[in-house]
């Protein structure tokens, strides 16, 4: 595997190796040592799956603490955006993004740690999967506009299809002065 960290500490692309021959492929999509090895200590305990139609753009989400949650990203079909904003109120990347083009053809993933807001938006029909070091905690639920205009993200698409959750969510600024984040 090939782990790249992101201007913004913490952040990982990891690309597997692929293995291909006449019946098809295999892949490691996760190595605990492998991981550790590249100082990623972490437990996951939840795993998710999506299915989103080309144009459909799910976040800027995140759990407060104690729920916080890393997450380990891909997809399995399709191609997205993903798109991480650090809300580590002590980094000094807070506010910024990094995105990345998950590609199930190229297998790439994402690591997210604890203490982001995590959205993406499917450029083609996507299966989109993910391991969390935390279990989902409704009440620690939170969000920030996908077009936010302090975040400034090209998310490389004129329309997309946003549920009315997400459509409804506050600008970071005004999560920090309400002290939500």
């Amino acid at each position: 595997m090939d782990f790249k960290e992101s201007y913004i500490k913490g952040l990982f692309e990891i690309t597997p190796k692929i293995f291909h021959d006449e019946r098809g492929y295999f892949l490691e999509t996760y190595n605990d040592k492998i991981f550790r090895d590249h100082g990623l200590n972490m437990k996951f305990v939840q795993d998710n799956q999506s299915f989103s139609v080309k144009g459909v753009l799910r976040g800027l989400h995140f759990q407060r603490p104690p729920f916080a949650q890393g997450k380990l990203v891909r997809v399995m079909t399709g191609k997205v955006l993903d798109v991480a904003v650090d809300l580590r109120k002590d980094s000094p990347t807070f506010g910024k993004y990094e995105s990345v083009i998950l590609d199930s053809k190229k297998s790439n993933m994402l690591y997210i740690p604890e203490g982001f807001a995590h959205g993406f938006v499917a450029l083609e029909e996507s299966i989109f999967a993910y391991k969390c070091t935390n279990l989902y905690h409704k009440e620690s639920e939170g969000g920030i506009n996908w077009a936010d205009p302090s975040l400034n993200i090209d998310w490389g698409i004129r329309s997309p299809i946003v549920s009315a959750k997400d459509q409804a969510l506050k600008f970071l600024d005004e999560l920090v002065a309400s002290s939500i984040i």
